[in-house]
This record gives structure tokens, C-alpha cells and sequence, in this order.
């Protein structure tokens, strides 16, 4: 790629617009990255914050954050050393079982995590497990439903920052557990496609423990000016692979402790 001035302001409306406009028409567009050049971390998520207070504006409701990036091996990837995270949003919650429009996504794949539900707010500028302990009131399983606006999925760091963590749609489950009651370092999840068996994997792969992602959120979100308040859902992150969804069918993720979910496409 040939050498690009880092984007202006006024470009960084340019493609928070983009984004609006691939969601709305369904229509992916070529990464960010290659159309205006290098995107710093602080203007990709001025872009995620433009779309986020366009929402708001339209008359969305905020209901918590999502954490991507949990992987080890995912972060070597796209070249960094932390999570990201994006905005959930009360259109973006489907209920257990309930249909999913394929012909309103663009290119879904799913994966399994543990949601947690705040009791309290997360508004130190560092916290400890001791906080989150005293914040969170329950844990349910979760099917976070991701999508790029990012055509074929051709991701840099900055292109899924400013693409609202590639988020589309949540499914929670219905088992709330108190986190006394669970071992989320150890659980065991399964990730599994009208019966067969897909994915598997554990409380370990997120950040060796789905606590250090929340954790790094809670702290983040205080930078961000925005903390974390009781009654948000937190997406912890994955616990296995993603899974892309190419047709229609049933989804289910099932871990230990908690019970299972599913995600059923139309």
C-alpha cells in the first residue's frame, strides 16, 4: 500500500458514514484500512464512538459492552497485545431460541462466552476480582452472534475497532448462575450445529480466566469516560473458535455450570 496521510477528522465522519450505510444496505465495503490508509487505535474508536452516539440519537438504548480479541493467537494476528470491545445495543438481544433473519446479516459466524450482569457499577480506575465479585450479579451462557461490515471478513485491528467490534446480535441464556456457585476458569463449553457436535472449549482460553477480560473492560471503560453501570451485560468473550453461519439451522452452546442456549437461524 502506498503511503497514506493518517485520516482527518473529517474523514473519520467519512467512514463512520460507510459503516452506517454497509449496515443499512447490507452491502459489505472494502477494509477502512485500505481505503484511507493507517487508522490509529484513538481514531478507530472515535469512529465505533460516532456510530455509537448516532444510535443513541435514533433512539437506541445502550445495554453493556462486548469483549473481542481474547485470543492469544487472534491478537498475534492482528498484531496487538489487548481486547477490544464494542457497544451492545437492546435491538441487538435476541432471545433463546428465538429466530435470526439471515437476510439482515451480512456475514455471521458465532461463538460461545460467558455473559456477566452487573448488580453495581465498575467506576474505579483499577479494579480487582474483589470488585467484580461485589459488581456482578449473576453469570448466564451466551451465544455472541458476530458480523463484519468489512467485506470477506479482511480485518485489521482497526478496521473491527471502528467496525463496533464486529458485533450484530447476542443471544443470552436462561440459567442465571451466582459466580460463587461456578468455576469459569475451568468450565468446559461446546459449541454444536443442529445436534453435531463443532467447537470446544473452556473458561481458560478468554484471557485464562473470562474475569480478566471483564476486568480489563471495567478499567477501560473508566479511560473511555463511559464506566460500566449496574444492569449492563458484559461479553466476557470467546471460549472457542467461531463458527460461520452459511445457511440456516439451529445453534447451541452448552457450559458447564450454566447450562445451555441456542441460536436458531432463518
Amino acid at each position: 500500500m502506498e503511503h497514506m496521510p493518517k485520516p482527518s477528522a473529517g474523514h473519520l465522519d467519512d467512514m463512520a458514514a460507510l459503516l452506517r450505510q454497509a449496515e443499512r444496505s447490507n452491502t459489505p465495503i472494502a477494509p477502512l484500512t485500505q481505503q484511507f490508509g493507517e487508522i490509529s487505535e484513538v481514531q478507530a474508536y472515535r469512529i465505533q464512538r460516532i456510530n455509537t452516539d448516532a444510535r443513541v440519537e435514533a433512539g437506541e438504548r445502550v445495554v453493556g459492552r462486548k469483549i473481542g480479541l481474547t485470543s492469544p493467537a487472534v491478537q498475534k494476528q492482528l498484531g496487538v497485545d489487548q481486547p477490544d470491545f464494542g457497544t451492545l445495543f437492546a435491538d441487538m438481544s435476541i432471545g433463546d431460541n428465538q429466530p435470526i433473519a439471515l437476510n439482515e446479516l451480512l456475514q455471521p459466524k458465532v461463538e460461545g462466552e460467558i455473559a456477566l450482569v452487573l448488580g453495581a457499577d465498575l467506576d474505579f480506575e483499577r479494579h480487582t476480582y474483589a470488585d467484580l465479585f461485589r459488581a456482578v450479579d449473576h453469570a448466564v451462557a451466551a451465544i455472541e452472534v458476530v458480523d463484519s461490515r468489512i467485506e470477506a471478513w479482511r480485518i485489521r485491528y482497526a478496521d473491527t475497532v471502528a467496525d463496533n467490534g464486529s458485533s450484530a446480535r447476542f443471544v443470552l441464556g436462561s440459567r442465571p448462575r451466582l459466580l460463587r456457585d461456578l468455576d469459569l476458569f475451568a468450565c468446559g463449553m461446546t459449541l454444536s450445529r443442529n445436534g453435531e457436535s463443532l467447537v470446544a472449549g473452556s473458561g481458560a482460553a478468554c484471557l485464562g480466566n473470562p474475569l480478566n477480560a471483564a476486568l480489563w473492560l471495567a478499567d477501560r471503560m473508566v479511560l473511555e469516560g463511559t464506566p460500566l453501570r449496574a444492569g449492563d451485560v458484559v461479553l466476557t468473550g470467546a471460549l472457542g473458535p467461531m463458527v460461520a453461519v452459511t445457511e440456516a439451522g439451529a445453534f447451541e452452546v452448552a457450559i458447564e455450570g450454566l447450562g445451555a442456549v441456542r441460536a436458531t437461524f432463518v
